[in-house]
């Protein structure tokens, strides 16, 4: 049981939720960069949140199967195909054997995620099945030819999707400034420095893969110097290098790094920085940590209920458990009648 790659973008890799517990011996966690966009298209097809799909930026490719799956695309509105026909992202769909699936570029967004019910099923490295691009722990970019093994599967369950329509095929899409918490290392930079973070337009520059993205349209020089004794990263740490241009570190950081950062980008915030299109302009706000908190925590909540709220998909047969998720009867009569006996008129009463 496998899922066949017949073309394969440039970025195509296995992600799952990543690899934690290993920062102190200087492993990064890899995982998607869009936590929540890989969650939901999981959830579309049955899996754990967590579950392994596979991530992409550009066009993921063609695909086939050797056995019937349901798969979906979140994260970003792009071009699917089953064969000739057009589907649509954000929401599962069956793919047979002998067809084949091909997954464009994302639109509007940099990250989308193809998930196939059963997961795949690669093998674990160090706890996890996430690719490393940099290190080559975990695997490296999919290419044409490869064979990715798929778990179990219950060939009934239906295709799913979100109670409500979705903005872009993302189970978020907000606007707004990218909120920040200043520090550790924020007494390097000048008062004037510091208000440039949210008086001053970022520009998202070509600069960027999986470790980090660099900001330009602002430099922030460090009064103090942009070295430092090297100390601990996390994703979200912006780092001013020597050149006064930020970078915004993602999923694959390093675990550690020497130069000063000015801020860490609120985890609420980092998928949808991270899903700006070059040349997108934005500012930052401050916020304090336990604001931070706040927000992460309100957004979990609110990728629970999404997730909670998924229901089966009309397909070209009415099955019954998408019939069971529909009021077949409240057109017809006042919910409260239906436990009524329906008896039928006198003949003299008929018209």
């Amino acid at each position: 049981m496998s899922l066949e790659i017949l073309t394969a973008g440039p970025m195509l890799t296995v992600q799952d939720a990543g690899r934690f517990g290993l920062r102190h011996m200087g492993v990064s966690p890899a995982g998607p960069i869009d936590r929540a966009a890989m969650a939901l298209a999981n959830a579309l097809v049955g899996n754990d949140p967590g579950a392994a799909a596979l991530e992409f930026a550009g066009p993921a490719g063609r695909f086939r199967c050797d056995r019937p799956v349901r798969f979906a695309v979140a994260g970003a509105d792009c071009a699917l195909r089953i064969d000739a026909r057009t589907v649509s992202p954000g929401e599962s769909h069956r793919l047979n054997p002998g067809e084949t699936l091909t997954v464009g570029v994302p639109e509007g967004a940099v990250w989308a995620y193809l998930a196939v019910s059963g997961a795949i099923a690669s093998p674990e490295v160090l706890g996890s099945r996430a690719t490393h691009l940099r290190s080559g722990v975990g695997g490296r970019a999919l290419a044409a030819g490869d064979r990715l093994p798929l778990g179990e599967d219950d060939p009934e369950a239906p295709c799913l999707r979100p109670g409500f329509r979705l903005e872009a095929a993302a189970p978020f899409r907000e606007t707004g400034p990218i909120r920040l918490i200043l520090g550790p290392q924020d007494d390097h930079f000048a008062p004037e420095v510091i208000a440039r973070l949210t008086g001053c337009d970022f520009t998202v520059t070509p600069q960027r893969d999986r470790m980090a993205m660099v900001l330009g349209g602002v430099e922030l020089p460090a009064e103090r110097g942009h070295d430092i004794v090297s100390d601990g990263t996390v994703p979200g740490s912006v780092q001013v290098p020597g050149s006064g241009l930020p970078l915004v570190l993602l999923a694959e950081s390093q675990t550690t790094g020497g130069y000063p950062k000015i801020g860490t980008v609120a985890s609420a915030d980092l998928a949808r920085l991270a899903q700006m299109p070059v040349g997108a302009r934005f500012r930052f706000a401050l916020i304090s940590a336990r604001e931070g908190e706040d927000l992460w925590i309100a957004r979990q909540a609110r990728l629970r209920r999404l997730l909670e709220g998924l229901v089966a998909r009309p397909e070209g047969l009415l099955r019954s458990d998408y019939l069971l998720s529909c009021d077949l009867v409240g057109g017809f009569y006042a919910p409260g009648e239906v436990v009524r006996p329906v008896t039928r008129p006198a003949p003299e009463d008929r018209p």
